[in-house]
């Protein structure tokens, strides 16, 4: 039988690639013999990110039972230290050319101008 502990530490680098992406994570527990990791993320290439460690850690991942599904509409996210609109703009598009829609929706006339703790809302891709 499967052990939570252990499966949890086998796919450890998918935890941390949800976390870095932001992601909204609503189950990480056993199902069966199976790891079952239920997250809501920002965007398809965040997912796409996502994906990419799970078949890293096992391209088979017949161990592990997934329910990773996109955020839709537009969202909002909290700067955090070190961001830019080109970062931000890469974790939801996937695409930091992208960043001039953030500044936009936002009324931000300067794009270098952001700051930690500054609410931004993100149209929906």
């Amino acid at each position: 039988m499967a052990d939570l502990a252990t499966l949890k530490q086998k796919y450890q680098p998918v935890l941390d690639v949800l976390a870095k992406e932001d992601a909204t994570v609503e189950a990480v527990d056993l199902q069966g013999n199976q790891l079952h990791i239920k997250a809501t993320v920002v965007s398809e290439a965040s997912k796409n990110r996502i994906w990419d460690a799970v078949k890293s850690v096992d391209p088979t991942f017949a161990d592990l039972k997934h329910e990773i599904v996109v955020a839709q509409g537009d969202q909002t996210y909290t700067v955090k230290s070190g961001d830019s609109l080109s970062k931000i703009s890469k974790l939801f598009y996937g695409d930091a050319n992208q960043y001039m829609k953030i500044a936009k929706a936002n009324d931000i006339p300067d794009p270098d101008k952001i700051k930690a703790g500054q609410q931004l809302k993100i149209p929906a891709a």
